[in-house]
């Protein structure tokens, strides 16, 4: 059954990336779910964390009440205007929405677009990996780190904040596919063991000397410990060579919507900006096209014919 039903995709495309546009839609609402939550999950920690550390140490009793346990699944998803539970036929993903006219089924508070946004961006974007990979171990590594930078972009957003939970991860399933599936004939991923840890390193060891000679120059900090665990996960999954394209691509597409947030929208040119979005939008190009770009700059710039 099993192996029918992967000769027919590996045969049909279209219908392999027809079935991924499906599954993107449901991956897509759940990484509404920890781009919400997760954040609040991991402050209430560090609260805990927080309190533990300044109680005194003849206190027993716990600094503060949890409440409520609050997870990825719990409590159920709410309206957070009338707290109305959402049924599952009000959650099937961009449908729901658009019927309820972005609306509350039960007060009519506006919901956000950012949700059937962000499943249709998750279905088309694994569309796009599935076509252009084929079936088999690649499409599936590349959805992975789709799935995983689509998530970090939006809280970063939000809150200017790569989750350890979600990069370390990343980082070590680049480094372990490596090694447990190592390139294939024809395939931009996995790359070699001896690529995916120079990447991982080189990555991260990159941001993390820019950071602070930024930091000496200016006595600024000018990104987070984030980045450069992002850029060691691209590295680890995508290899050393591509991590200069990456980072000149998501380093020129920051300057430019910075000059233009600023001159369209009066933005303060002191105010922080999230530089996570930028690389994770940029190595998901590399990641796909990274060979055919590098050509391309080479042959503009003269270095190949």
């Amino acid at each position: 059954m099993l192996n029918d039903l992967a000769a027919f995709y590996a045969s049909e495309p279209v219908w392999f990336a027809g079935s991924v546009f499906v599954l993107g839609l449901m991956i897509g609402s759940f990484l509404n779910v920890i781009i919400y939550r997760l954040p609040i999950i991991l402050e209430r920690d560090w609260r805990s964390q927080a309190a533990d550390l300044l109680r005194p140490a003849d206190e027993t009793t716990p600094a503060s009440d949890p409440g409520e346990r609050f997870t990825l699944s719990r409590p159920r998803s709410a309206c957070p205007k009338c707290k109305a539970p959402i049924t599952a036929l009000q959650n099937i993903p961009v449908v729901s929405w658009l019927v309820l006219r972005g609306r509350c089924a039960s007060c009519k508070a506006k919901i956000s677009a950012r949700y059937p946004v962000v499943e249709l961006t998750t279905a088309l974007l694994s569309a796009w990996v599935a076509w252009h990979f084929g079936f088999g171990a690649s499409a599936a590594c590349a959805l992975l780190v789709t799935w995983a930078l689509i998530a970090l972009t939006g809280i970063d957003i939000d809150h200017q904040l790569l989750p350890d939970n979600i990069t370390l991860p990343l980082m070590w399933a680049g480094l372990i596919a490596a090694v447990a599936i190592g390139p294939m004939l024809g395939a931009a991923l996995p790359v070699s063991p001896k690529d995916a840890i120079i990447g991982a390193a080189s990555g991260y060891l990159s941001l993390w000397l820019i950071f602070h000679l930024f930091k000496l120059v200016t006595g600024k900090e000018g990104m987070g410990y984030g980045d450069f665990k992002l850029f060691a996960a691209l590295g680890a999954w995508l290899g050393w060579k591509v991590l200069p394209l990456v980072i000149v691509l998501s380093a020129a597409t920051g300057a430019v919507l910075g000059i233009l947030m600023i001159a369209l929208q009066g933005r303060d040119r002191r105010a922080p900006m999230p530089f996570g979005p930028y690389l994770a939008a940029a190595g998901w190009l590399a990641m796909m096209y990274g060979e055919t770009l590098l050509n391309g700059y080479l042959r503009l710039s003269g270095l190949k014919h």
